[in-house]
């Protein structure tokens, strides 16, 4: 387990005093500038519709801004928010695409993405230095004095470029250390929301091995049922021992049906409050650690967003204040809790979900079913706990056998339910090596129990994996498999916050390794281009996910195919079918053309520097993908 000073001393504190005050860190933090200091960027002073707001769960980051809608279109005026400078600009075909940062005096900054054009003397300036460098992609950072801009400048139009799924802008208020912050605190009248947050589910999890809900070592998820802005559960909620709540919910805005980000989340036990976040002030650098704001592996899985309502071990983002548990309940057989929930959006619409929650002693309980027929055995890993599910036919419930390190423990079934018997095991004892119950034998295949916040490598036959000091969030238990070419490390479901080091011992009998890399199969399905250094038969690689990964050749060149071309230009669209575009030129007569990209039509098309000069002579197009393979089309015009 991971806690900073401060909360293990609050932690320790509520352990043995029943200390239970909250930290002293404010939940809404105070606004960096005035309610009135920016202007809306969209069509101000008219009616506006959102389809995204702040703190989002997005795969592997919160949200950082308000997506505003375009009327489904593109080409609409984008105004800078208040006087300033441009301090930097960049043009991509991924991420923010063409995206322009605007720093203000009191050192905020804002910025607007995936535009499609600049005013004009910023697109001047950026079609001169993609020609002096002769690239695409470019980021610039200009001059303070040399783009300056008043509130209600029109600096560009909004688009769809980068990795926008429809016309939009993406406005964002970022302060001088890169945190991000909710821009509806500015109370910008362009946008009404009295419309409260939607509460659907609450998952409640056990935290410890001795821990149960409903007398199980399982995690329960419950739907709620909506009176009004009131919701319930239909049963009371019987636990026991350290359980988290988790919230699944969502916020909408007047007149759009998106389904948006709910911006705080409290927690009151008793009438206590024991927990409470506030989406807001979130440092970029950590953003990717939404992965233990949330029930990850139920994200991964299902696609379903759960909020803990609780701090989870390995998260270091300051949007939360919770009692010495951190936010996680502690039940006493025969207590009764009277749970309160409430989700609250930025224009302070609130919901809340009220239930019961009663003490019971875990006792061993036995169902039998008849559908079972023959023994089976399986296991799962829930935090430290080696949960062992073992189906059985007799009428007695049968102990599970362990070895750890070649010594035998008889593992005694905690509870059975319909024939199957669960039995519990703490890792911290010792990694067992196998099992065996009712004749049938199983191994597990943890090979190392890693600690989260230090450095540390694991080496086996086949792989060798490098743990950077922040690569965890909490403890893992390592497994590895190499099984038909397939390298699995770790498991899929579980998150990472750094980069993992990656060396693999790969069969290089004829193999080209000039376009061999290593490829991330996620769970098994996917095929994404990981890349890789050769050494030998080794090949070396980064990796911010775990799962499985494989070496593959890419010998296919990509393809390009023209679909225009004149005096004023030329567009071609471009694929890969393996590693993916890694580059691509073009030269008309020798001298070198820009051509742009945007990656969801697969187009590439020319832009002119000088818009008066026509284009005649050969046509080259080159475009390489990441296996180092190029194709070349050559035209006339």
């Amino acid at each position: 387990m991971k806690l900073n000073k401060k909360r293990l001393t609050t932690a320790i504190l509520a352990l043995f005093t029943g200390f239970s005050a909250l930290a002293q860190m404010p939940a809404e933090p105070a606004m960096p500038a005035p309610a009135d200091y920016f202007l809306f960027p969209i069509k101000p002073g008219e009616r506006n519709y959102l389809s995204g707001t702040m703190g989002e769960i997005r795969s592997n980051h919160f949200h950082g801004g308000l997506d505003i809608k375009t009327d489904q279109r593109v080409g609409l005026n984008v105004h800078a928010a208040a006087d300033g400078y441009i301090s930097r600009v960049k043009q991509s075909s991924y991420g923010y695409g063409n995206i322009i940062y605007v720093t203000h005096s009191n050192g905020l900054v804002t910025t607007y993405a995936h535009l499609l054009e600049y005013y004009k003397p910023l697109a001047d300036y950026m079609l001169q230095k993609q020609y002096e460098k002769q690239v695409f992609d470019l980021e610039l950072f200009p001059e303070p004095g040399q783009f300056p801009v008043k509130r209600g400048d029109v600096i560009g139009l909004s688009g769809n470029t980068g990795g926008s799924g429809g016309p939009h802008l993406h406005f964002e208020i970022r302060d001088k250390e890169d945190r991000l912050y909710n821009p509806l605190r500015y109370t910008f009248k362009e946008v009404i929301d009295t419309t409260p947050p939607d509460i659907y589910s609450i998952g409640i999890s056990p935290l410890n091995i001795h821990s149960r809900v409903g007398n199980e070592f399982e995690r329960a998820e419950l739907r709620t049922k909506k009176v009004g802005t009131n919701y319930s559960l239909t049963d009371t909620v019987y636990a026991h021992g350290l359980i988290g709540l988790e919230l699944q919910t969502i916020d909408r805005l007047d007149g759009a049906a998106n389904k948006n980000g709910t911006q705080e989340v409290t927690l009151f036990v008793n009438g206590e409050q024991l927990y409470t976040h506030y989406i807001d002030r979130v440092p970029f650098e950590l953003s990717r650690q939404v992965s233990q704001h949330i029930n990850y592996n139920q994200y991964k899985r299902r696609g379903n967003t759960f909020q803990k309502a609780f701090i989870d071990h390995g998260n270091d983002l300051p949007l939360y204040k919770a009692n010495g548990y951190d936010g996680r309940l502690k039940v006493q057989a025969d207590s009764v809790y009277q749970v309160k929930l409430v989700a609250r959006d930025s224009y302070n619409n609130s919901s809340t979900l009220s239930f019961t929650v009663k003490g019971q002693k875990p006792a061993f309980t036995q169902t039998r079913s008849a559908a079972v027929k023959k023994p089976s055995i399986s296991y799962e890993i829930i935090g430290n706990v080696l949960k062992i599910s073992a189906a059985d036919t007799s009428a007695t419930p049968q102990n599970i056998e362990l070895f750890v390190k070649g010594k035998e423990l008889m593992l005694v079934p905690s509870y059975m339910n319909n024939s199957v018997s669960v039995s519990l095991y703490d890792l911290r004892a010792g990694l067992p090596d196998s099992m065996r119950f009712c004749g049938l034998n199983s191994g597990f295949g943890l090979e190392q129990m890693v600690p989260p916040a230090q450095d540390f490598q694991f080496r086996n036959n086949y792989v060798k994996v490098l743990f950077e000091k922040q690569s965890l969030y909490d403890t893992l238990y390592l497994q590895t498999k190499l099984e038909n070419g397939v390298y699995t490390i770790g498991d899929y479901f579980t998150p990472l916050h750094k980069a993992l080091k990656v060396t693999m011992k790969a069969d290089t009998a004829g193999l080209d390794k000039s376009k061999a890399a290593v490829y991330f199969l996620g769970s098994g399905r996917g095929r994404g281009f990981t890349g890789g250094k050769w050494e030998g038969n080794t090949i070396t690689f980064t990796t911010k996910n775990m799962g499985k990964f494989k070496v593959l050749e890419d010998t296919r060149a990509p393809v390009i195919r023209l679909v225009s071309k004149s005096r004023n230009g030329v567009s071609f669209k471009i694929s890969d079918d393996l590693s993916g575009l890694n580059s691509f030129n073009a030269w008309v007569d020798g001298k070198w053309l820009l051509m742009k990209y945007e990656h969801k039509t697969a187009t590439i098309w020319s832009e002119k520097l000088d818009k008066n000069v026509s284009l005649s002579g050969e046509v080259v197009v080159k475009v390489k993908d990441n296996a180092g393979n190029e194709a070349t089309y050559t035209t006339r015009i």
